[in-house]
This record gives structure tokens, sequence and C-alpha cells, in this order.
């Protein structure tokens, strides 16, 4: 592995540390404290973080934090193939090492943040989907297009976030991120439904790039 790609790697580890340690962390904190971050307080927190870790790293690595980018950033062209495993193993180590410190510190509380669907499982998988898709859609489109990139495009990203957990958490937990899905639900033995955590982002994401990519419009990178 060269040198470049290992900052990079440390790039994604820390960054989606921090997501996980910082937003699932809220869930934690908010149990803890009886209610006293609010689920406000928790889709304002994850939104938050993914902006600041955006700034803090998105000159190093892109900042991904989420398999599913990274594989829809590779599938659209917009990423190497061959960073695509390091990427993955920092991102699933980052957010693992964060769900192990939080129940370090905190015991197996609130299943250290693991999503679950409330209601069916159908429901939940669609709406992690589309989340997803629209996340990514925002994000191809800040990260990729010359018109839209600017130091706007960490608030674009964590705004998404932060809505899209605002108003879906309550229903399926609002992931759209199989690591910071996965690492929660392996520290604390928690298997219901993980599955549609690890599917829906996938496929949502590559749904997202590539309605961006079809409203674009391959013949507009000739003219920018």
């Amino acid at each position: 592995m060269t040198r470049s790609a290992l900052r990079q790697a440390g790039a994604e580890f820390v960054g989606t540390f921090g997501l996980v340690f910082a937003g699932c962390g809220a869930i934690v904190i908010d149990s803890v404290a009886n209610g006293a971050v609010t689920h406000v307080g928790v889709a304002l927190t994850f939104g938050a973080i993914v902006m600041v870790m955006i700034y803090a790293t998105g000159h190093i690595s892109g900042a991904h934090f989420n398999p599913a980018v990274t594989l829809a950033f590779a599938a659209t062209r917009h990423f190497p193939l061959a960073l695509v495993p390091v990427y993955l193993l920092a991102q699933f180590g980052g957010a693992l090492a964060a769900s192990v410190v939080l129940r370090l510190l905190f015991g197996d509380v609130a299943r250290l943040g693991a999503t679950l669907p409330i209601g069916s499982v159908g429901q939940s998988f669609w709406l992690e989907l589309l989340l997803t898709a629209f996340l990514m859609f925002v994000i191809i489109g800040v990260a990729t297009d010359t018109r839209a990139v600017g130091q706007a495009a960490a608030l674009a990203i964590g705004g998404t976030v932060g809505l899209e957990a605002l108003f879906a958490g309550p229903i399926s937990g609002a992931s759209m991120n199989p690591a910071r899905s996965l690492a929660p639900a392996l520290v604390s033995g928690i298997w219901t439904a993980q599955w549609l955590y690890l599917v829906a982002p996938v496929l949502g994401a590559l749904l997202g790039a590539f309605v961006y990519q079809a409203i674009r419009g391959e013949g507009l990178r000739a003219e920018e």
C-alpha cells in the first residue's frame, strides 16, 4: 500500500470513527441522561459530525465515511477500484473501534445506537434505500460537478444527513451507512433485520449516483 493510500485510509478511519462515536454516542447518552439529548439533538449531531469531518478530512480522502458511498463512486468511475477494499476496511474499522469505545464507556446501553426497524422490515428497507439515494444524489453533485463544488459542500451533505435523520430516524434509524449500522450491531450482539442496513444503502447509493449522472448528462463534462 502506498503512503498516499495509507493517509487516505487513516482519514476514512478517523472520520468514520467520529461519525459513529458522536452520532451513536448521542443515542447512548440520550438514553443514559433520560432523554436530555432528544431525537432532534441526535439528528443534529449526525449532521454536524458529518459536516465537520468533511471539512477536516475531505481534502485527504474525499470524506466518504460510508461503504455505500465508496461503492457508488467506484461504480460511476469517480473512484479507483483498487482503493475500494482499503476504504471499506478503514470505514468498518473506524466504526467498530468507536462502538467498542462506547461499550467500554457506557456498557451495552441503547444497543450502542444500533439501527432497528420500527414497523415492517419492508418499510424500513425502502426508507433506507430512498434516504441513501437522496444523500448520494447530493454527495455526487457537490463532489464531481465543478459548478457545485465549494466550501458549502460540507454544509449540503451534513444538512442532508441531519434532515433525513430528523424525519426518518424514528422509523428506520436513518442509517444510510452499512458501517454505521453493522459496527454497533456486532458489538451489542443485535442482529434483527441487519441485512437491510447493508443492502438498502448500497442499492440506494447506486440509484442516487446514476440518477444524478443521467440528469446531469455526460455531455456537460466537456463544457465545464
